[in-house]
């Protein structure tokens, strides 16, 4: 099946956050507050994706505050942290909103985002994924983890899906 199909049934976005939100580092202050760096671009993805009227959401296995806020301040429509089972956890998302494994896409990095990425329609590794990640994945973005990556797989399946330009054209008229 090519990229552009499996792009059309796109309905859901799930990511990893650490490695594909991120740049992978977690830095944590002298009170052991901890830290996270995002790309302002896949920010602006986010919010045209769930402009466009679908959801978005993180799956990750580390619970953290600044990931709670970041989601928070992107109205995330779905946070599951804290994940031991990112399969399990993907599989009652599906249930939840009644969708298939094709209909959905999920980025991922590392291990744990194999099994998911061999379930959903539509797998994808960040550029700087680990070797058996981009191995396993139907998809490795051009962009590394912490870089745009998030945003560079929205715009495609959102242009797959012949929406991109309607929901940019605001921006670009000023209007």
């Amino acid at each position: 099946m090519s990229f552009k199909h499996q792009c059309q049934a796109i309905e859901l976005i799930l990511s990893d956050v650490d490695g594909v939100m991120t740049d992978g580092g977690v830095i944590f202050d002298n009170q052991g507050i901890e830290a996270k760096r995002f790309h302002i671009h896949d920010g602006m993805g986010i919010h045209l994706w769930r402009k466009s009227g679908k959801p978005f959401g993180i799956v990750t296995g580390r619970s953290s505050q600044i990931v709670r806020i970041r989601a928070t301040e992107l109205e995330i429509d779905i946070l599951r942290q804290g994940v031991t089972n990112k399969l399990a956890a993907v599989e009652e998302i599906q249930r939840e909103l009644d969708l298939t494994a094709e209909q959905i896409c999920y980025l991922g990095d590392d291990l744990p985002d194999v099994p998911v990425m061999k379930h959903v329609g539509l797998g994808v590794a960040v550029a700087d994924a680990c070797a058996d990640v981009r191995r396993a994945a139907d998809h490795v973005t051009q962009a590394r983890g912490g870089q745009g990556a998030v945003r560079e797989i929205i715009e495609a399946i959102l242009q797959a899906q012949g929406r991109w330009e309607d929901l940019i054209q605001p921006y670009l008229s000023g209007r």
